[in-house]
């Protein structure tokens, strides 16, 4: 028998307009303000993967042992692309997924494009 009420998480998935290009462009500086989000909240980095394309827009990843945050940037359009999702089988994380991503907002001083929350 399953169990149909179980949710593993939230994925929430978000383009932002960026004006601040320097923030689209740097990297260490996404990392190193992620870096702190993981402390803040806890949670447990399996790996970090990343590449900085020649115009200086970057493309990375977290996995995590909740599952994982992901960003790609596009400054020739003021524009990124990211999404947060933790799953955990003992609480829901929804509240904590929210937050990290408005943090993320205010990092970036973004205007939201796009914000979708999906419920798996």
């Amino acid at each position: 028998m399953t169990n149909t009420a179980y949710s593993p998480g939230l994925h929430k998935l978000l383009t932002l307009r960026v004006e601040n290009i320097d923030k689209l462009t740097n990297l260490k500086g996404f990392k190193n303000f992620s870096d702190g989000i993981l402390l803040k909240y806890g949670l447990e980095e399996v790996g970090f993967s990343s590449h900085v394309f020649d115009n200086g827009s970057y493309t990375a990843a977290y996995c995590l042992k909740e599952s994982h945050l992901c960003i790609h940037t596009w400054p020739e359009f003021t524009q990124l692309t990211m999404d947060v999702y933790l799953c955990n089988y003992l609480k829901d994380n929804s509240d904590k997924v929210r937050a990290i991503a408005k943090e993320y907002v205010d990092y970036f001083e973004a205007e939201v494009i796009k914000d979708f929350e999906i419920n798996r």
